[in-house]
């Protein structure tokens, strides 16, 4: 047992005593942080799955878009129509802490301003199916960018939830136990020493006595 390798002094008591205080504090902080850290990963769980839903319908109905526009236009047209795009996307990223979690922050901003940018090609010789391809694809941009936020917020949430859980189960079933535990065994012993030192005294003190009586018994 852990107890028997301490040394019981008054000291070590006091020492254990201050390390106990400060790991049930940190204990219930660590907890709090799980808990907060648990109910954000949820809300970034449930708007992750909304998000993808959204992301995996667009991209769904751009693909089906793209099929009509190739079936009624040649390769050919298709890929003079998409070789030389007008809009240009610049991606910035940064990061947010979030209860010691730095998850990253994606934000786009495109060359120009014209919603019309998107289409690289005229009118005259595409299909409108191919416009509603590239409608699509340019709309779930922004929610897919949202999407790769909370994806990778999430795995960097989930690490951390699990590293802070270890922690508080360390605190919770190892260490603060093992404190408590020394704890009871230093005070025990010091108790034991204390009662030791009392009874020494106390015979100390009736020999004492004893030998007063008897000087006085031979003086008299």
């Amino acid at each position: 047992m852990a107890a028997t390798h301490v040394n019981p002094t008054r000291m070590e008591l006091t020492r254990l005593k201050k390390k106990l205080i400060t790991a049930t504090r940190g204990h219930k902080l660590l907890k709090d942080k799980r808990d907060e850290l648990m109910r954000q990963f949820l809300d970034l769980v449930r708007e992750n799955k909304a998000l993808r839903e959204r992301v995996e319908q667009g991209i769904a109905s751009a693909n089906k878009n793209f099929v009509l526009a190739r079936a009624g236009m040649s390769n050919e047209v298709l890929n003079v129509a998409l070789m030389a795009p007008k809009q240009e996307v610049y991606l910035e990223t940064e990061a947010r802490n979030v209860m010691s979690v730095e998850i990253p922050v994606f934000e786009y901003k495109t060359r120009t301003s014209d919603a019309n940018d998107i289409y690289s090609y005229g009118f005259a010789f595409t299909s409108s199916d191919l416009d509603g391809a590239v409608k699509s694809l340019a709309d779930i941009l922004p929610d897919m960018l949202r999407l790769a936020e909370c994806e990778k917020s999430c795995q960097l949430m989930a690490a951390e939830i699990e590293k802070t859980r270890r922690r508080v189960n360390a605190l919770e079933h190892v260490m603060i136990p093992e404190m408590q535990e020394n704890i009871k065994y230093i005070t025990m012993k010091l108790d034991e020493n204390e009662r030791s030192t009392q009874i020494r005294l106390m015979k100390v003190k009736d020999m004492m006595l004893e030998q007063a009586h008897h000087y006085s018994q031979r003086n008299s």
